[in-house]
């Protein structure tokens, strides 16, 4: 996982949505991307992690966020969900879900040498393509 630090393993990541039905135009949700931008700042200014983005569609605008936790009565969610209130948008709050990490794990120091990829008895990760 990658921590504000710029890459520490080990912190937890969680992502969850609010889903906007129907879909907003840009300009109707500019107070909301201040509130992501305020919170993203502050989370760098202090050892969270916290990241939100809003992602347009034809028929639903979702609010992706990212976080360290799964918690979402979190004082920005409670501000998002007062600043959708006021602009009457009708919203749903998904599940959070841990992100995996898949970064492999660091070398050891002082073991034994580690086994070239696809020796037989290795087991290797492959990525996804994207």
């Amino acid at each position: 996982m990658i921590d504000n630090d710029g890459g520490s393993p080990g912190k937890a990541l969680w992502a969850y949505a609010y889903e906007i039905v129907p879909a907003q135009i840009e300009d109707g949700l500019f107070s909301i991307q201040g509130l992501l931008d305020e919170e993203h700042g502050a989370a760098l200014c202090g050892t969270r992690t916290w990241a939100g983005r809003i992602v347009y569609h034809r028929r639903m605008t979702h609010i992706l966020v990212v976080s360290d936790g799964p918690e979402q009565d979190r004082e920005v969610n409670r501000k998002l969900e007062t600043e959708l209130a006021s602009l009457e948008v009708r919203f749903a709050l998904t599940v959070p879900l841990a992100i995996p990490d898949d970064r492999p794990s660091p070398p050891q120091v002082g073991g034994a040498s580690e086994t070239p990829p696809g020796v037989p008895g290795k087991r290797t990760r492959r990525r996804p393509l994207e």
